[in-house]
């Protein structure tokens, strides 16, 4: 009994050695692959195309800065989502997954992150701004 016993311990560690061989652990990610990974799925337009497409009407602006960052000034009319708590109140703010939504921070890399969420949640036009609020403020377009 005692020489069945050992056997089906070696056999079992032997089987959880293998396994545990086989298995790969993830790659760490930084903010910027992060971002990097989500530009891969989302279209980013420079600031003269999102002017143009505010003037064209249409459009829904999300802007996922913080509620200081928004306070200080944003693109009018712009619906205000933080970040953070977009997975949780886009469905209310914004329920059409077909809206053309055009994504703002205030440099660019929240809001990859934010439009690349939509994409994943089933929106279908979802456009970032590169680089954020900061181009459009120097461009001296609208501000609210």
């Amino acid at each position: 009994m005692k020489k069945y016993s050992t056997l089906i311990i070696a056999l079992l560690l032997g089987v959880s050695l293998i396994i545990g061989g086989c298995t790969t652990t993830p790659k760490v990610m930084t903010t910027k692959d992060l971002v990097a990974e989500a530009n891969e799925h989302v279209t980013n337009v420079p600031v003269s195309v999102a002017k143009e497409l505010l003037d064209e009407g249409g459009y829904i602006f999300l802007d996922v800065r913080t509620a200081k960052e928004f306070k200080m000034g944003h693109i009018p009319g712009a619906v205000h989502i933080e970040r953070g708590l977009l997975e949780f109140k886009i469905n209310n703010q914004v329920p059409d997954k077909n809206a053309q939504i055009v994504v703002y921070c205030k440099a660019g890399g929240r809001g990859s992150l934010a439009a690349h969420t939509l994409v994943r949640m089933g929106y279908k036009n979802v456009t970032n701004i590169e680089g954020g609020w900061v181009p459009w403020e120097k461009a001296g377009y609208p501000v609210e």
